[in-house]
């Protein structure tokens, strides 16, 4: 679907356009075409690529979807995938922007966003000083635009492993603990498969040799650089402490599981004792010494329980029940 397709000049609007328009208007000095699409269908994209002259491969990407975050050059024109990661009832789910590049075109295909980038062309057209840039600054507003909504999503899984922090040492917690902490690892891993390919990718904006398109705008794709660095190296602490955690509640299963074979092995040494008084009093032998004590029943009663008693006083003092 198309969103909306409007032509700049001297970063200033000059005019919302039919797509029959568009080539027209990449023929006037110092003016690009900005063009915004949502979950397009291979007619809509095929009638950009003749329109703009999108090379082959770069379409065929953009068609299968599901792509790598990358930023690939063809020629004097850039191609770039990002994943905008969405959270919606605790899920993280990934949607994709495609980004084609030219010196006097942008277009962006969002594909399964509910997301909306409305305000990245109004803080555009906004600064007319800097959409003057051409259609380098606009694809770094659209990254900057991307990249700023990770942070939302990166301080929503800091909040949660905080709070599983909180109840680590709980008891009979700890099998709880870990199935949550596995499932926030995912989140992890979701978020850390969109910022770090888009890190290293980034990396080639900015520097000694850059595509001619972001030429003059490389400090603010520094800056999206510095941005990413920032949020991959939380995501690394993240994993860090997650794996950590997950340790200690293991840890924390195996002494829970140790306290509960200690009572075991408690009792059962207690009633050893029992079972062999009972079973050398309980042999039917004719001679017995004991069986002509008068008392010699209540006697046995009172040596069974004062010896279990005194185990159970020393298993108790040591702590082992």
């Amino acid at each position: 679907m198309l969103i909306n397709c409007v032509a700049y000049q001297n970063g200033v609007k000059l005019a919302d356009l039919d797509v029959e328009e568009i080539s027209n208007y990449l023929e006037r000095k110092d003016c690009f075409v900005w063009v915004a699409l949502r979950d397009a269908t291979n007619a809509e994209l095929d009638k950009m690529q003749e329109e703009f002259g999108l090379h082959d491969l770069a379409v065929e990407d953009a068609h299968h979807g599901h792509q790598r975050p990358k930023i690939e050059e063809y020629g004097d024109e850039l191609f770039v995938v990002m994943h905008i990661v969405e959270e919606a009832q605790g899920e993280l789910s990934v949607a994709e922007m495609s980004i084609f590049v030219g010196s006097n075109f942008i277009l962006s295909v969002r594909n399964r966003s509910t997301q909306d980038f409305l305000g990245v062309r109004g803080r555009c057209e906004r600064e007319p000083e800097l959409l003057r840039l051409g259609s380098g600054f606009v694809l770094y507003a659209l990254m900057d635009a991307v990249v700023d909504r990770y942070f939302p999503v990166m301080d929503e899984l800091e909040s949660q492993l905080e709070e599983i922090e909180e109840h680590l040492f709980d008891k009979d917690a700890a099998l709880a603990n870990i199935a949550q902490l596995y499932e926030l690892k995912r989140k992890v891993v979701v978020l850390k498969h969109a910022v770090l390919p888009l890190l290293e990718a980034t990396a080639k904006l900015h520097g000694m040799r850059v595509p001619p398109v972001c030429a003059t705008t490389q400090e603010y794709f520094r800056d999206v650089h510095d941005h990413l660095a920032r949020i991959n190296a939380t995501i690394d602490a993240m994993r860090d402490t997650i794996t950590t955690a997950i340790l200690v509640c293991q840890s924390t299963v195996s002494i829970e599981q140790n306290e509960v074979n200690k009572r075991l092995a408690a009792w059962a040494g207690i009633f050893a004792v029992a079972t062999a008084f009972a079973g050398i009093w309980g042999m039917n032998f004719q001679h017995m010494p004991e069986l002509s004590l008068e008392y010699g029943y209540p006697l046995a009663l009172l040596a069974i329980t004062g010896t279990c008693g005194y185990l159970y006083y020393r298993f108790k003092k040591s702590g082992w029940l």
